[in-house]
């Protein structure tokens, strides 16, 4: 063989194995899934993690933005999602709770919160991203809209704006597995779900540069330490299995990489955080029920300033601006249709459905209009079915509770049940809540199921809408 020939041979061979080998290099890359598909849009989901959001001002105390701790957990966390795909990313924030406990938590949208006992148990940079880039990866994975899809709430966000439509605003977080108590946002992820955190937060840590296998040595750390009575974040983020097995599989076909090593910003953050008036989860659950957390993070200018107009509070709604039409129209849901004032809007699916003005309708919850659900697995009679719903309402509303006798009542000949509860509107005036007023009626659908509606006002104008309300009730056609 010729020299030139030869050369020619060796040079087309190795083209050829580099064509070859290429794809076998990106397939060994670690791609981020396809997050899937849920029945909220994104616009609903930042909604919501809005409304969140909102909560946790109140109820939390927050580092302001400005603070040193905030800047780097903000600097980490965009370093994190600087390897997300952009059309599978979201509007992440990351805020730091002073709270001494072990504990972080993602909210629909992209808000993250880690306290700062997180930030003081990390033992090195990566295991506080992997802190970071597992909460992350619950938004990119769509957990909670995907919860509150299996609790048949999605079709509440069609019309109004997009707004929030459940029972309350605390009602509709905790279908999405967030509740607010003792002193922390409790967050139910299932194991699937922390799976799948797992495995997402591991390529997003990879390919920013840091050991995936820190994520799990967090976690298996605290589990060490504390055992089953350990941290909410324990609680919150249940054991899949075997997780430092489960990544280590995960990562075997991965190329091997020189991970990054911890940094002098972390050690600072670390040391920073030392020195960080940190409060208990009874401080905080205590401060939250005499208001001082609202007006503290307002004062150090922590609260955001799409919150509200930046001060925590929801605007109030004068009666003028939810002013019902004499004219009405009718809609029909779920074996009825009802008369409502055609200047309000509906919305809603075969479960749910409201009725409101533009205006009554808030982040925070509904503060006028009317509310009907069907419950076709309710048991018992009507009493005790009755019964059942003022319980549940009770629960997904602290402070809700019944003001009245339980009255029979007729609704288009069939046989119902009334009865008046208070609460706290999420209206606000002068800083404070306004008392609400919510007449409940039950009845049983002659086809089967009990059907309860809610008629919600503040209870400064409840008296004005009553005749509204009772119209429409006496509007009511079964079908």
């Amino acid at each position: 063989m010729q020299p030139r020939n030869a050369f020619r041979h060796i040079v087309t061979l190795f083209l050829a194995l580099t064509l070859l080998a290429a794809p076998l290099w990106a397939q060994s890359q670690p791609q981020l899934p396809d997050p899937g598909r849920t029945s909220l849009s994104r616009e609903q989901q930042e909604q919501v993690g809005l409304q969140a959001v909102g909560e946790v001002y109140r109820q939390m105390p927050v580092l302001p933005d400005s603070h040193p701790v905030s800047q780097y957990v903000q600097q980490l966390g965009r370093k994190l999602q600087g390897v997300i795909p952009a059309e599978h990313t979201w509007p992440y924030q990351f805020h730091v709770i002073p709270q001494k406990e072990i504990n972080a938590f993602a909210l629909p949208g992209g808000p993250i919160f880690v306290n700062i006992g997180t930030i003081q148990a990390a033992e090195n940079e990566a295991q506080l991203a992997g802190v970071l880039a597992h909460e992350m990866s619950h938004v990119y994975m769509q957990h909670s809209a995907k919860q509150m899809a299996k609790a048949q709430w999605t079709g509440l966000f069609a019309g109004l704006a997009g707004a929030v439509l459940p029972q309350s605003g605390l009602g509709s977080l905790a279908r999405m597995g967030i509740q607010f108590g003792a002193g922390s946002v409790l967050m139910k992820y299932s194991r699937t779900d922390e799976a799948q955190a797992d495995q997402v937060g591991a390529i997003v840590m990879y390919r920013a540069g840091y050991n995936p296998k820190a994520m799990a040595d967090f976690f298996v750390t605290l589990e060490k330490k504390y055992g089953r009575g350990g941290p909410q974040f324990l609680s919150d983020h249940p054991n899949p299995g075997n997780r430092e097995l489960a990544i280590e599989k995960e990562i075997q076909p991965w190329p091997q990489k020189q991970y990054l090593p911890s940094s002098s910003a972390f050690a600072q953050a670390r040391q920073n955080a030392g020195s960080v008036r940190a409060y208990s989860s009874q401080e905080i659950a205590q401060g939250a029920k005499q208001g001082v957390w609202a007006q503290q993070n307002r004062k150090s200018g922590a609260t955001p300033p799409n919150l509200s107009g930046g001060n925590g509070q929801v605007a109030d709604v004068s009666m003028r601006q939810v002013q019902p039409s004499g004219t009405f129209a009718r809609a029909t849901f779920s074996g009825l249709s009802i008369g409502y004032p055609q200047n309000w809007k509906t919305a809603g699916n075969s479960s749910s459905f409201v009725i409101a003005p533009q205006e009554g309708v808030l982040q925070s919850g509904i503060a006028y209009g009317v509310l009907i659900n069907a419950a076709p697995n309710a048991r018992g009679s009507l009493d005790q079915a009755t019964e059942q719903i003022l319980a549940s309402i009770e629960k997904d509303n602290p402070g809700t509770r019944t003001s009245g006798e339980i009255k029979t009542i007729d609704v288009d000949g069939v046989e119902g049940r009334s009865v008046l509860l208070s609460g706290t509107s999420p209206l606000q005036q002068g800083g404070q809540a306004l008392p609400e007023r919510d007449w409940v009626v039950t009845f049983e659908h002659p086809r089967g199921g009990l059907i309860y509606m809610v008629f919600v006002s503040p209870e400064r104008d409840f008296s004005q809408l009553r005749a509204t309300y009772q119209r429409m009730l006496d509007s009511v056609m079964l079908q």
